[in-house]
């Protein structure tokens, strides 16, 4: 299952960063399908699409974590539904739909990569 999986490697992206939400997924789950509103328990990483550095990782804490996800940015919102239980999925986002233009929030005007391993819903 998801919890055995070990932490992804994401390779440095070439080209310009796309300018709307990139949804591409790595392996396809077979359990119950994330909509959205529900509470998802996902593994997760992030980087930084023009630097390639990793910001944060669920793995790098040894565990999972679980979360609303109406509370969450709106690439994941837009990304996550429709990814089933046991999935692993990438997230390209773009600023507008992660933190917003630089100067507020450390990753503002940043465009993510996120690999998430879904590992249930509800």
């Amino acid at each position: 299952m998801t919890e055995d999986r070990t932490k992804p490697e994401i390779d440095a992206p070439t080209g310009p960063a796309p300018a709307d939400l990139v949804i591409r997924d790595i392996v396809v789950g077979d359990g119950a399908e994330a909509k959205p509103g529900d509470t998802v328990t996902v593994h997760y990483m992030g980087v930084d699409y023009e630097s390639g550095e990793e910001f944060d990782s669920s793995w790098n804490r040894g565990e999972s974590i679980q979360f609303p996800l109406r509370g969450l940015i709106q690439g994941w919102q837009d990304g996550i539904p429709g990814m089933k239980v046991g999935g692993r999925r990438e997230l390209v986002i773009p600023p507008h739909l992660a933190y917003g233009p630089a100067g507020g929030h450390f990753l503002g005007g940043k465009t993510l990569i996120f690999v998430i391993d879904l590992i249930a819903v509800g």
